[in-house]
């Protein structure tokens, strides 16, 4: 029974990092055309210290993907609230906010 149970997390273990990835990669794009004006390299041309970094989403408790998605689709003054507008999906800004998480974790 133990073994069954070990095979089985390790299987869907396996399927979780391929499908952020997929997420990821998608969000990569997405990120590209609307992001990058404001957040290229993972800056924060705009607000200082309010960077992508690993270190600078903790620090602003921004560090989950349910954080970031909180933040793209409600916005925050001067950010648009890209999921209110309809301008990004709910699914895309999912993909996005594993997009940022990946790359703050890489170091940009």
């Amino acid at each position: 029974m133990k073994k069954i149970i070990s095979v089985v997390s390790l299987t869907l273990i396996g399927f979780t990092s391929y499908s952020m990835a997929a997420d990821a990669d998608k969000g990569e794009k997405i990120f590209t055309a609307n992001c990058t004006g404001c957040h290229a390299k993972g800056m924060n041309h705009i607000a200082e210290g309010k960077s992508l970094s690993q270190e600078d989403l903790k620090i602003n408790n921004r560090h989950s993907s349910a954080a970031i998605v909180d933040l793209i689709t409600n916005g925050k003054s001067p950010m648009p609230a890209f999921g209110k507008s309809g301008a990004i999906s709910t699914s895309d800004i999912e993909n996005v906010a594993a997009y940022v998480l990946k790359k703050a974790d890489a170091g940009w």
